[in-house]
C-alpha cells in the first residue's frame, strides 16, 4: 500500500491519468480537486501516487492547449 498523502500535496490519478491536489483522504480513497479548481473526484489509494513534475507540466501543457481552443485567437 501507498504511504498516506499530505492533504494539499499534488497527486497522480493513475487510472485517469490526471493531476489533483489531495482535499481529503477518508478510509481507503483520497478525495482529488483539479489544480486550477472545478468538481473533485476521489480515488482508491492503491491508484494514486504523488505527482512528479512531468506530471504537472503535462497537466498544465494540457490545461493550456483546452483553453487556447476557447480563446478564439488569430486561427480560431
Amino acid at each position: 500500500m501507498n504511504e498516506a498523502l499530505a492533504v494539499g500535496s499534488l497527486a497522480y490519478d493513475i487510472r485517469t491519468k490526471r493531476v489533483g491536489e489531495v482535499m481529503e483522504e477518508y478510509g481507503t480513497r483520497y478525495m482529488l480537486r483539479p489544480v486550477h479548481g472545478g468538481c473533485e473526484w476521489d480515488v482508491l489509494r492503491e491508484h494514486v501516487r504523488p505527482a512528479t513534475t512531468a506530471d504537472r507540466l503535462s497537466a498544465a501543457l494540457a490545461e493550456r492547449n483546452a483553453n487556447s481552443g476557447r480563446m478564439g485567437g488569430a486561427w480560431g
